[in-house]
């Protein structure tokens, strides 16, 4: 019941936990989405004003030529011409020479003419590209016609800049509160679920701990009573048994840091093999090779045991007790030893590869889809390799790759 309950909760954890990972998703596109909104409303109000600005500068400036009462003249370039002084504009006339700027900055006395000019060509430039120039026409105060047109280029703001450039920087500070958000949920989940795995495999141990006491109590028996089942048949009995104890140490070191060792990979895929081909179907055919017979890795041999298992029996259910199993065994010149493991079977879809490894996934009717998360977690964890999916091809077979490390000398 306890195996049955932590196995539930395990499950619980990870579809929960999409969930949750989807709605924050989706609650930082809605607020990146209506910062960014209101924001470029709020640009576009703001340039229009500071357009208006200009436009009424340069309306100003008309009138300040062709103006004949100075009254109206001081009065026009105290209270509208002079209070530019935030954007910047530069005045030119017909000979496309500047008549005048405001808010740029130009230090006459210690900069060179050469780079006066270049500033006030480089502001230019970047005023032709913000926006087109608004004319000032010079007109005669007593014909009323024009004798002379300027231009008022001008760009944005500072406070414009940075208002425009806002919605990405705060853009830019939500995704990374939303990153740090999901790696801390992330952590946070992992850390139960390994409390959940941990408490599943302890409680794993514990209720095989009678059985197999009661069971090697029999076997002494079975010894002792000549009359009873064959010393093969025994002998079979102390295989599983042995095996039984295998399992529970597993299950017992599960939340420990196992022991790594430097092993015969080629003896530990073998000796498994050898195990399996009389508890599996007679019509699935096991081969293993090897480029030699001495490969070795860092290994926790019980645990590397488990996982060849794992793949092994899946793979006999994926070619329903029907095919071929062929296991090949390659040293790298990497420092590193591939073992690939190819079935006959019905393949999986490649929009389900990427799901292989999760709590939960199975292609089986009954069972918990644990099986590969725990043969990743071993590998991964324990043994600092790799396992994938190396290919897969539906009703042709798949090839898992596991990738394990060599001990440099």
């Amino acid at each position: 019941m306890a195996n049955l309950f932590a196995s539930t909760e395990i499950l619980r954890i990870y579809q929960n936990r999409s969930k949750f990972q989807w709605i924050i998703l989706l609650l930082a596109i809605i607020i990146s989405v209506s910062t960014i909104y209101y924001t470029n409303v709020l640009v576009n109000q703001l340039k229009q004003r500071e357009k208006r600005q200009i436009e009424l500068f340069a309306r100003a400036l008309e009138y300040t030529i062709s103006a004949n009462s100075r009254r109206d003249v001081n009065f026009i370039t105290e209270e509208i011409l002079f209070q530019n002084n935030s954007i910047p504009t530069i005045l030119i006339n017909d000979d496309n020479e500047i008549v005048d700027y405001r808010n740029i900055s130009i230090d006459s006395a210690s900069w060179s003419q050469e780079k006066i000019q270049q500033t006030f060509e480089n502001e230019l430039e970047k005023m032709r590209r913000t926006y087109d120039p608004i004319e000032v026409n010079s007109l005669d105060p007593l014909t009323n016609e024009v004798f002379g047109t300027q231009y008022v280029y001008y760009r944005n703001s500072f406070l414009l800049t940075q208002l425009t450039y806002y919605p990405y920087v705060q853009l830019s500070i939500i995704a990374l509160f939303a990153f740090i958000a999901y790696l801390v949920y992330n952590y946070s989940k992992e850390a139960e679920q390994n409390r959940v795995w941990v408490g599943l495999a302890k409680e794993t141990a514990h209720q095989l701990g009678t059985p197999i006491s009661s069971l090697l109590a029999w076997v002494e028996y079975f010894k002792s009573d000549a009359s009873l089942p064959s010393a093969e048949i025994i002998a079979e009995l102390e295989k599983d048994i042995d095996k039984l104890k295998i399992i529970t140490e597993r299950f017992s070191n599960i939340g420990s840091v196992p022991i790594l060792k430097e092993e015969n990979v080629v003896d530990v895929v073998k000796n498994t093999v050898n195990y399996l081909r009389k508890r599996i179907s007679t019509k699935v055919v096991i081969e293993v090779e090897a480029m030699h017979e001495n490969i070795p890795a860092s290994l926790n041999t019980p645990l590397f045991e488990w996982v060849i298992e794992n793949i092994c029996k899946n793979a006999v259910d994926a070619m329903s007790g029907v095919g071929r199993l062929n296991i090949k065994i390659i040293e790298g010149s990497d420092w590193r030893v591939y073992v690939d493991i190819s079935d006959t079977g019905k393949g999986i879809a490649n929009s389900k590869l990427s799901q292989v490894f999760k709590p939960g996934f199975t292609t089986k009717k009954r069972g918990w889809g644990l099986g590969l998360t725990l043969t990743k977690r071993i590998i991964h964890n324990y043994h600092n390799g790799k396992i994938f999916v190396k290919s897969s091809e539906l009703e042709k077979g798949t090839t898992f790759r596991i990738v394990l490390r060599r001990k440099k000398p």
